[in-house]
């Protein structure tokens, strides 16, 4: 089940780790590097291709009051999507060689971020006419912060924020 079908959770942003496929990490190597990072994060509905190589994960991180899913892609959306970052990160002024990285990406993992409503609603810290701000002050982005990193010296990638065209 996505994270998206769960009422207990609501998506907050969306990050990509680009990268070339060739570097495509196995789903073992994907999980002692997510589970070695914090002994809190839970791993659940972990999925491997026929030849044991990464495809989707959810991560939970009861701590943060946050959920990952973290799925890989490859092929045409991918091509598309490299072509349009790299033109908005030309325009925004990145780094030549990080437009470079970026370019020679053939696969991403997608990197969806969400916030767990109703632990903040059912533990007091929501409700109300404040609801909104009260969820945004439990809201801590430290998982998908160090997931991002782990993900990207695990792939060689570049972590990127395709709502904003940068390099995070």
């Amino acid at each position: 089940m996505s994270t998206f079908e769960n009422p207990a959770y609501r998506w907050r942003e969306t990050y990509f780790v680009m990268f070339d496929v060739r570097q495509r990490p196995t789903v073992s190597q994907l999980e002692a590097v997510l589970t070695d990072l914090n002994d809190r994060f839970e791993l659940q509905n972990l999925q491997a291709n026929d030849e044991g190589r990464f495809e989707a994960v959810t991560l939970v991180s009861p701590d943060d009051f946050a959920a990952l899913d973290i799925s890989f892609l490859q092929g045409e959306e991918v091509t598309e999507q490299v072509a349009l970052l790299a033109k908005e990160m030309k325009r925004g002024g990145e780094d030549a060689s990080e437009i470079k990285r970026l370019a020679s990406s053939t696969a991403r993992l997608d990197v969806l971020h969400f916030q767990d409503v109703a632990s903040g609603i059912t533990s007091g810290m929501a409700g109300g006419d404040g609801e909104e701000d009260e969820l945004d002050e439990v809201f801590d982005p430290s998982a998908l912060l160090v997931v991002l990193d782990a993900l990207v010296e695990l792939t060689g990638g570049l972590a990127v924020d395709p709502q904003t065209g940068t390099v995070v």
